[in-house]
């Protein structure tokens, strides 16, 4: 019996149906739910030599503000190999799990799961920097050209792909006010962003002061890391944040279906102007601390007072930063001004970490060449299709390809954007759009709350007949 030949490989110029650009859990969601369509061929470009997920963030502690089912498959399709229970058990974890009775994860935990995952999934090119995404009339296609990296980082080799369809993942930057930019920027300077935290951690606590600005749940969590770590009575610390409150996350059940389909759905359906407003509306929905890092932080300052005295650490709200300058070598001087006294002062220290978040990355450098295409709303962003697909001309998205965004698409999907619990829901969406066959059924009501008057007819139950539920919902009419 005579085996069947290999088959042969693609032709370097043969389009493919999907390429990534970025692969962070968004994206790497996106190929482990690709990976069985047998039908697709796919492609997933990451300059970074090897997964990574906010290293400098993976405090001894600090969990994830999800659970675990929110992994980067779960919620779209639960018996999928790539499930974080599987990859328990294929480290033989999975008792000690049950055990050890965890909803919400460890960060680095997650990372872990993450990395197992992007080291097993094949189509993934690590140390490839994608520079340009460009649209061929000729061959109805986009052109992708990218730069394989050596281990060094730099540049090894040129290359382009063809595809169908493209998928944006460059995910958030972390964010520096400009007050703070030249100092943040100069390496001699202690003022880092909390995405380096672990990095610098050392030198910070070996800092005499530390100011720590940001009132969210990485500042409280590296506030609780070096306050823990500081001598008692010799803190020296400070907490400052614009905001009017350390405030709490809101967490309640019906808050937290802001973050589904329903919700997003609703959402994108709501006038441009109405968005705007609303999203700065819903800081405490993404912004807060878990009630968990507050009780700590409490719990670990009320400690140093049962001797006599109070630890020498100050939290301020209602606070910003006007200016900030070098004194002498080393030192830096904030010059703060408090928003409802308005009085102003000067803080003197001596390291400064930046927990003021991130972000979204520009898409405009990466789609220069699709400038004429790309359709943009009245403050000049994307404009994003509730499939997740750029608003392109239809010289483009007649031919059936398109261009999808992840966590790119707050101003008109909603605060869910960059929430890891509707990344399989989003993964899932867009290759059900992609593919046209449904791949991976997803849920027609998701939420108890009903967002808004009108009923959307997307979004009823369906009865165990089969049938759409009735609504209860008359709409008004003038």
């Amino acid at each position: 019996m005579t085996t069947a030949p290999p088959p042969r490989p693609p032709h370097p110029e043969a389009p493919r149906d999907l390429v990534g650009i970025g692969i962070g859990p968004f994206n790497l969601s996106l190929a482990a739910l690709a990976h069985p369509l047998t039908e697709l061929d796919t492609a997933f470009y990451e300059q970074r030599p090897a997964f990574h997920w906010h290293p400098g963030l993976l405090i001894d502690g600090a969990t994830l503000q999800v659970p675990f089912l929110a992994d980067l498959v779960t919620l779209a399709d639960p018996a999928s190999h790539w499930t974080f229970l599987n990859y328990l058990k294929s480290r033989e974890r999975l008792f000690p799990f049950y055990f050890a009775e965890r909803f919400h994860i460890q960060r680095a935990e997650y990372d872990a799961y993450c990395r197992w995952v992007s080291e097993s999934l094949p189509g993934l090119h690590f140390g490839h920097q994608v520079d340009a995404v460009r649209w061929n009339p000729e061959r109805r296609l986009f052109e992708v050209d990218f730069t394989q990296l050596d281990t060094e980082g730099e540049a090894e080799a040129l290359g382009r792909t063809y595809t169908k369809n493209v998928v944006l993942g460059v995910g958030t930057a972390p964010y520096i006010p400009e007050p703070l930019r030249p100092l943040a920027e100069a390496p001699t300077v202690p003022v880092i962003h909390s995405a380096d935290y672990l990095t610098h951690r050392t030198e910070l606590l070996a800092a005499d002061h530390i100011t720590v600005i940001g009132s969210g749940q990485s500042g409280a969590e590296i506030f609780l890391d070096l306050l823990k770590n500081r001598p008692q009575g010799r803190e020296k610390l400070h907490w400052l944040a614009r905001s009017e409150a350390f405030a709490p996350m809101e967490y309640s059940k019906l808050g937290l279906e802001h973050f589904t389909p329903d919700y997003t759905r609703y959402f994108h359906h709501l006038p441009e102007d109405v968005r705007d407003g609303l999203v700065p509306a819903q800081w405490q929905l993404h912004k807060g601390i878990d009630a968990e890092t507050i009780a700590a932080i409490h719990d670990e300052l009320y400690q140093r007072t049962l001797h006599g005295g109070w630890p020498d650490a100050t939290l301020t709200p209602g606070v910003f930063v006007r200016t900030a300058g070098r004194v002498a070598t080393a030192k830096v001087e904030l010059h703060l001004e408090h928003r409802r006294q308005n009085t102003r002062s000067r803080l003197t220290t001596d390291a400064v970490v930046l927990a003021t978040g991130y972000r979204e990355r520009p898409l405009d450098q990466i789609l220069t060449g699709l400038a004429p295409h790309l359709r943009r709303d009245n403050a000049e962003r994307p404009r994003i299709d509730e499939q997740f697909r750029l608003v392109l001309d239809p010289t483009v998205t007649d031919t059936g390809s398109n261009i999808y965004v992840q966590n790119a698409e707050r101003h008109s999907h909603g605060v869910g954007a960059p929430d890891l619990g509707l990344a399989a829901w989003r993964s899932a969406t867009i290759l059900n759009t992609l593919t046209g066959k449904d791949p991976y059924p997803l849920p027609q009501r998701t939420a108890f709350t009903t967002f808004g008057l009108t009923p959307n007819e997307n979004r009823a139950p369906r009865t165990q007949s089969g049938e759409r539920g009735t609504s209860h919902l008359i709409e008004l009419k003038n």
